[in-house]
């Protein structure tokens, strides 16, 4: 991830191609079911296609992809169009969980996550967060915006999983992809509310340098 597009553009991909899919298959008259799995897919198959090509995975692309294809494993043994819909809330959840078991480690998951956000791949800021890295003040941010990502992540996939239980599979499909959107959103502002103190910390660090140089 060299810029702050490219997340974006892949989240709105992994998120308008399978609603795309899966309500072109339904209106063509394909089950429920099966729209759904065969949507679900996409991004399934995006994430095995990155790891051919790159032949690498981050803790949390592999948290993941684990948790999609077990889910969909389950989701094709018990025939639920519901359990489809969970395995998604589900998978978001867990991947919220080991963030937050990150966050109390020396190095949380989100912090290669966000760290191309703040360097912005400029030599002099990527020398600047190696030094600054190892500080005290540092790894709080970290394990501040870690805490935020996790606890937004699992939240949402509460609500989500009671929603796709209770409430008519059609209306989820949509809605589940509105509430993910929604807490998306707030945890990109309060998270980055946290680390534009690490920002900070990184410009007046690269300009001591270069003012010393």
């Amino acid at each position: 991830m060299t810029n702050s597009g490219s997340p974006l553009k892949s989240l709105a991909i992994d998120i308008a191609v399978p609603i795309g899919v899966y309500y072109g298959l339904h209106a063509l008259g394909v089950s429920v079911f099966l729209s759904l799995a065969l949507s679900g897919a996409v991004p399934l198959g995006r994430t095995l296609h990155q790891f051919a090509k790159d032949r690498t995975l981050n803790g949390l692309a592999l948290v993941v992809l684990v948790t999609n294809v077990v889910g969909m494993l389950l989701t094709f043994v018990t025939g639920d169009a519901r359990m489809m819909i969970a395995k998604d809330s589900v998978g978001s959840g867990i991947t919220g969980l080991v963030i937050l078991a990150s966050a109390c480690t020396a190095a949380p998951i989100m912090t290669k996550t966000i760290q191309p956000f703040l360097t912005r791949g400029k030599a002099e800021n990527e020398a600047a967060w190696d030094r600054l890295s190892g500080t005290a003040e540092f790894r709080r941010i970290m394990r501040r915006t870690s805490v935020i990502w996790g606890a937004g992540f699992v939240l949402e996939s509460a609500a989500r999983v009671v929603g796709a239980f209770t409430l008519p599979v059609e209306t989820m499909v949509w809605l589940s992809t509105v509430i993910f959107v929604g807490a998306f959103a707030i945890m990109m502002v309060a998270g980055g509310k946290v680390a534009e103190r690490a920002g900070k910390l990184i410009a007046a660090d690269a300009e001591r340098t270069l003012v010393a140089a």
